[in-house]
């Protein structure tokens, strides 16, 4: 599926980059990939991607107490 069609980027393209880059933004994402976001309406749903990809890289680590 396209993310960006300005650019005719790929989830699968954002993603690999997003993993190979953790914390990086959108915009850092676009670079790596050697563009630059255009009209930006692709931008809320990269981000959503990114953060979906970081988030399985690392997880948050929810420590439960029991006592």
């Amino acid at each position: 599926m396209y993310v960006c069609v300005c650019n005719a980027l790929r989830e699968a393209e954002v993603r690999e980059a997003a993993a190979a880059n953790p914390g990086a933004t959108p915009e850092e994402v676009y670079a790596i990939l050697g563009v630059e976001p255009d009209c930006g309406s692709c931008l809320d749903y990269a981000e959503s991607l990114i953060s979906e990809t970081h988030a399985l890289i690392d997880p948050p680590h929810n420590v439960v107490a029991f006592g």
